[in-house]
């Protein structure tokens, strides 16, 4: 019994996970702009991957009788570079089109949304 509840428990992880890829691929490669396109696969596949690796310390629990560490290492370097990765591209993408970082809302702060920006802190007139 205990069995059958985890081999339905890891098929539910795998779906599911399987599922979240399946829609930041489509994300990847539906949306529009780079911004959007950026947005569906690190939110989406961060997920996806995180439901597969659940699911592979499901099934390692149920056959091997112990809990497989290998996972939560690939879970922990996941969740913390992909954010990382996707702020660097997404403030790349800033620094390089002007035009669009023209159309931002404001930020609130003497600062526009990249560090980068060209008189940061300072006014134009200095």
């Amino acid at each position: 019994m205990t069995e059958t509840l985890l081999e339905l428990l890891t098929a539910f992880l795998l779906l599911a996970g399987s599922f979240f890829l399946l829609m930041g691929s489509y994300g990847l490669a539906k949306l529009p702009s780079l911004m959007q396109r950026l947005h569906a696969p690190t939110k989406a596949t961060t997920l996806g991957v995180g439901g597969i690796l659940l699911a592979s310390m499901t099934h390692a629990a149920a056959t091997l009788g112990r809990l497989s560490l290998h996972e939560l290492l690939i879970a922990l370097f996941l969740f913390l570079s992909a954010p990382v990765s996707a702020h660097m591209l997404a403030k790349a993408h800033i620094l390089r089109n002007r035009a669009e970082a023209g159309r931002l809302p404001p930020t609130g702060r003497p600062t526009g949304w990249a560090t980068l920006d060209a008189g940061a802190g300072t006014s134009e007139a200095d």
